[in-house]
């Protein structure tokens, strides 16, 4: 009877922990400075670029729809978002930047395979296209 009571409170704080742990990692604060950034590229100029460059760094995860279904998906343990989502729209360019340039956790920083700033904006713009 104790080691059944033992392993209700080790279950109990462990969820608690992960729960925890889930509902910090789904936070991304982006600096404002980020936030505020305006594209300086036209979107509708060497979207092609940006295409590539997607399908090169991003694709393996985020999958060729950004749907976060990836070959590679399943190895990350965060949330992959969805490129798709009005939710994802919503974000300012300099938010979507920040958070594919600079990364955190398992997104990883771009600034050195990517290292061209308009390059990833190009990426940006690509991203906008996948709107449903």
């Amino acid at each position: 009877m104790k080691t059944v009571k033992n392993l209700i409170i080790i279950a109990i704080i462990s969820f608690a922990l992960h729960s925890f742990t889930n509902e910090f990692q789904e936070e991304w604060v982006v600096p404002e400075k980020y936030e505020k950034m305006k594209n300086p590229t036209d979107p509708t100029v060497d979207l092609s670029i940006g295409k590539s460059l997607y399908n090169k760094h991003c694709k393996s995860c985020h999958g060729k729809e950004g749907y976060g279904d990836g070959p590679k998906a399943d190895e990350v343990e965060g949330d992959l978002g969805d490129f798709s989502s009005e939710e994802f729209h919503a974000q300012s360019d300099g938010a979507i930047f920040y958070k594919s340039y600079i990364g955190r956790d398992d997104m990883p920083n771009y600034e050195k395979k990517i290292p061209d700033e308009e390059d990833m904006w190009l990426v940006v713009n690509y991203m906008r296209t996948m709107k449903e």
